[in-house]
């Protein structure tokens, strides 16, 4: 699920559908590792060659492989967005972050009051980045759009963050489900706005859940290697002797140190993700539901964590290629009949700048 706004009830959940269903069932993902891994390859040779030219082709065959094999009732998803537009937008976004780092370094004075203009303007980069990539997106002939303004997405990506530095980050959550509320509330399909009910309480429980399983995972990590510390010790082993306990026990504490990470990773993201598509539909048109399991979630990404390490990277087309295949399978959508009176607004062409400042400057500006 990647100008209107809709209105946000945080009490009262959506009205149930009118319009009958005309399909249920869940997202179909048929990408392959194999397929997938020649366009990754290729991808970076080509980028590398051309000194990073062929990069805006790499971006948009990688978004058209995964959109195209993305199936919601046997209709793909595509991607617009052509490779010239993505290169304008990455030029502009390079120079201009070239120009900041050599004001940074030349005129630190100056560098602060750029810094200053950069917080000023990233609402707008999230704006028109976000902009961007829903225009460039269809599903069944009819595009995206999000409708966010500079106003609300400054109090809730600038103000409410800082803010809750403040609070000792007691407002964190509460700053986080503001986010995604923005981000989520102002897109719309065709002339249809979605309707998103996001509560607070689900982000705190999902902090307070985070944080129980870090400090669990911290005693258990404490204990794990405090035992083999002992053993180590009694058995009086000998550092300038390797043998297999020394060569292993380094490998097993960054094992497990992937582990803690990844399964706090899933456990928050779940939680949420689940959290988000439970409690968004268009009306009439679409619902969705998403039952994201933190132990699956977690043995994938830690799967694909350590695959992609031992095979110095080579690996990471297959991980990509099962984590969009396991949220696909998580992943439930009913469309109805009044999905078939949708109405692509026309509307004009946005610039790829934004989106590639974002990536430069390193702004998420990513949905769940």
């Amino acid at each position: 699920m990647e100008s209107i706004h809709p209105t946000s009830n945080e009490t009262n959940p959506p009205t149930p559908p009118t319009a009958s269903p005309i399909f249920s069932g869940i997202v179909n993902f048929s990408g392959r590792g194999g397929e997938f891994f020649g366009i990754w390859i290729v991808n970076i040779l080509l980028s590398v060659l051309t000194l990073g030219i062929y990069s805006a082709w790499a971006k948009v065959r990688t978004y058209r492989y995964f959109y195209g094999n993305t199936q919601i009732d046997g209709h793909s998803f595509d991607y617009l967005a052509t490779p010239i537009q993505i290169l304008k937008g990455r030029i502009l976004a390079v120079v201009v972050f070239v120009i900041y780092s050599l004001v940074v370094q030349l005129l630190p004075l100056i560098g602060l009051l750029f810094a200053l203009g950069f917080l000023l303007a990233m609402p707008w980069i999230i704006n028109q980045g976000l902009r961007f990539n829903m225009r460039m997106t269809r599903h069944r002939n009819v595009r995206f759009a999000f409708s966010g303004n500079y106003g609300d997405a400054f109090v809730n990506f600038v103000l409410l963050p800082i803010a809750s530095v403040f609070t000792l980050y007691l407002l964190l959550p509460y700053a986080l489900k503001r986010m995604d509320q923005y981000l989520h509330e102002n897109i719309s399909y065709g002339n249809k706005a979605i309707n998103v009910n996001l509560k607070g309480e689900t982000y705190y429980m999902a902090a307070l859940i985070t944080i129980g399983v870090a400090i669990a995972g911290l005693v258990i990590f404490g204990i794990f290697v405090g035992i083999s510390g002992v053993a180590i010790s009694v058995g009086n082993v000998d550092p300038g002797n390797l043998n297999v306990s020394t060569i292993l026990f380094p490998v097993l504490i960054m094992a497990l140190y992937i582990a803690f990470l990844t399964l706090l990773s899933a456990v928050y993201q779940s939680i949420i993700r689940n959290h988000i598509f439970n409690s968004s539909e268009f009306d009439d048109v679409a619902s969705f539901k998403s039952d994201l399991k933190a132990a699956d979630y977690a043995i994938l990404l830690f799967t694909n964590a350590l695959a992609i390490i031992f095979s110095l990277g080579m690996a990471y087309p297959w991980a990509k290629i099962r984590r969009a295949r396991l949220l696909a399978k998580a992943t439930e959508v009913t469309i109805y009949s009044g999905a078939l009176a949708i109405i692509d607004t026309a509307q004009q062409e946005q610039s790829s700048f934004a989106e590639e400042a974002a990536n430069v400057f390193d702004i998420d500006i990513s949905l769940t």
